[in-house]
């Protein structure tokens, strides 16, 4: 094709660049190439003018997915036209609904009748509806004489994540506890807060007499107003207890991701221990940033994991090394167990009855709390229940997300 059927003449000026022929240069200096042929820049506006048809389609191809889609391009063989389709395919559609949209506009731009081939023809957007999953109801599963009737009935579903919330953690699939995972690692608690000894600069509160006395010498004997001051506010320390023991065993790796995220919220105000047969410090490991790093870490850091419990042992043990030198003292102390108990209870209470005395609440949290039917009756439950301020169920992430309100609470 000459220049005059383009449109353009030889002796004149240069014809205008087309604006899919800036764009395609642009692309391809964002995507590292140099300089590029004329049949290049034809081929790579001839590409980016078909996103452009599948924008006008109604596929949201973004600049990214553009940029994607010339670079998968550049690495396969562009002959080929089932490559072609699923190189645009992968690259360009992000939901179901825009998979039919994307076949219409291929075949449309790729055809190989001449009449229908690179026409640029709008493709018709087809409205994109919302799907529902309908919960049959058992009232209107009958025969009767009203199913015929012609009445609106309203169909709802609970989402996925609704129904997981409630569900028992020990009773989760492979895939449902992936989703749990990811859901507990964007729970963001907050912690709870204590008045610290030290007083700062405050709207409201008590006097503040050297503040207001140097307000005065400034303003020459003249008193401009009077300063107050109020307490300062720290978190205040939270110790959990997990128990790793073979009972608690479909809880465990929840709990520490749970940990995990409490510990990464205020690192210097969280202890985390583990409790079965000994105790074991795991805060260290807990406080990386990676929480598959931090629970493989902390895995391998516990002796004990689903072996037995000796819960009076292990809390005495852990009240003489650390309780009695300041990290139990005045801080919001979680044990998760379930209560079973290899020893003697005398010693378990004995121990929680230490604990109530150094800590500034005690909470205890039992998978076995949340079911229908759960009395405490367990020997270790019933001989730490005296001690403690809380009891709550942990057995699902709704559970979960109470103990972090009661926790900010505290």
């Amino acid at each position: 094709m000459t220049s005059a059927d383009r449109g353009g003449s030889s002796d004149g000026p240069a014809p205008r660049p087309h604006a899919g022929a800036v764009l395609a240069s642009g692309v391809v200096e964002a995507l590292g190439g140099g300089a590029t042929r004329p049949d290049d820049d034809a081929v790579l506006t001839d590409l980016v003018a078909f996103t452009r048809l599948l924008r006008n389609a109604g596929v949201p191809v973004t600049p990214d997915r553009t940029a994607t889609y010339l670079q998968a391009l550049r690495e396969i063989d562009l002959a080929s036209e089932v490559a072609t389709y699923w190189a645009g395919r992968l690259t360009l559609c992000a939901d179901p609904d825009d998979i039919a949209r994307y076949d219409e506009a291929f075949h449309a731009w790729f055809s190989s009748d001449p009449r229908e081939q690179r026409m640029g023809r709008a493709v018709a957007p087809k409205p994109r509806t919302a799907t529902i999953a309908a919960l049959s109801s058992p009232e209107r599963s009958g025969t009767g004489e009203d199913d015929d009737e012609d009445v609106p009935e309203l169909r709802v579903a609970a989402s996925g994540e609704e129904v997981l919330r409630d569900r028992d953690i020990a009773e989760l699939t492979i895939g449902e506890r992936e989703h749990l995972r990811r859901m507990l690692a964007l729970l963001r608690p907050d912690p709870p807060r204590r008045r610290a000894r030290r007083r700062r600069p405050a709207r409201r509160g008590e006097p503040d007499a050297r503040r207001t006395l140097r307000a005065t010498l400034r303003h020459a004997g003249e008193i401009p107003g009077l300063e107050r001051r109020a307490r300062r506010e720290r978190p205040r320390r939270v110790v959990l207890l997990l128990d790793v023991s073979g009972s608690m065993a479909p809880y465990a790796d929840a709990l520490l991701r749970f940990a995990h995220v409490l510990t990464r919220r205020t690192p210097q105000a969280v202890e985390t221990f583990t409790l079965g047969t000994r105790l074991t410090r795991v805060t260290r490991e807990l406080r990386q940033r990676d929480p598959e790093r931090a629970l493989r870490d902390a895995a391998a850091a516990i002796p004990d994991w689903s072996g037995g419990t000796r819960l009076g042992e292990v809390l005495s043990a852990f009240l003489d090394r650390w309780g009695q030198r300041g990290v139990a003292r005045r801080a919001v102390v979680v044990v998760f167990s379930d209560g079973w108990e290899r020893g003697g209870t005398e010693l378990l209470g004995e121990q929680m009855a230490r604990l109530e005395r150094l800590a500034h609440a005690v909470v205890w949290v039992n998978p076995h709390a949340g079911k229908r039917g759960y009395e405490p009756v367990q020997g270790g439950i019933a001989a730490a229940l005296p001690h403690v301020d809380r009891l709550l169920a942990g057995h699902s992430l709704a559970t979960l997300q109470e103990l972090t309100e009661v926790l900010a609470d505290a």
